[in-house]
């Protein structure tokens, strides 16, 4: 079962106009795709909205859909924000099966900064994505991806194969391709060039 619930309303006007009743309302317009079903204007709660995202597991996790006493199992993955206020403007959810195999993208997060080799002796961790697109079912996804920098020396080349997955988790990209890269600072690689040019 999702961790959260999402009580919705199908609204009857689409388009821009019916997307602004709804948010004079105080509700955030959304749009429910996926499946065999037609699409479908949706809205919930902007108060309930918010604080399902804030919790951190509404985008990219498994969320339970409610309509009166009818319950589904969708995937949100997107939300729009307003530019300057942030607050949220539209969403969109996809119907899914719990076990499912879906496509998604899960953020990469690094630990041990502090005790990496690399990193102490005045090297950068230079990050080439913050995210990896995942293939797995629906009530599998991880939360995010940890990479250990304990052991990481300058110059090391950290790619997929390094990841630890879940078991039924894979990455969508077969290729095992770079995530980051520990490379010497720019200010030490100019001090270190002033030193040998003064030697």
């Amino acid at each position: 079962m999702a961790d959260i619930v999402l009580n919705v309303e199908v609204r009857a006007r689409s388009g821009t106009g019916g997307a602004r009743e709804v948010r004079r309302e105080g509700k955030v317009p959304g749009v429910l795709y996926g499946g065999k079903l037609a699409p479908v204007n949706i809205a919930v709660s902007a108060k309930d909205f918010r604080k399902s995202l804030h919790t951190g597991k509404l985008l990219g996790h498994l969320v339970t859909l409610r309509h009166g006493e009818e319950t589904q199992q969708v995937i949100a993955k997107s939300v729009q924000f307003h530019p300057v206020t942030d607050e949220a403007m539209h969403f969109d959810l996809y119907r899914v099966d719990a076990h499912q195999l879906i496509k998604i993208n899960v953020p990469v997060h690094f630990k041990n900064h502090e005790i990496s080799p690399g990193l102490k002796a005045g090297g950068s961790l230079e990050v080439v994505r913050h995210d990896v697109e995942l293939a797995c079912p629906a009530d599998q996804i991880p939360e995010e991806l940890v990479i250990d920098l304990a052991s990481h020396n300058l110059g090391d080349t950290i790619r997929m194969s390094e990841v630890k997955l879940p078991a039924g988790v894979k990455s969508a990209i077969e290729r095992d391709f770079v995530i980051a890269t520990l490379k010497m600072a720019a200010a030490a690689v100019s001090e270190a060039a002033e030193a040998s040019s003064e030697a």
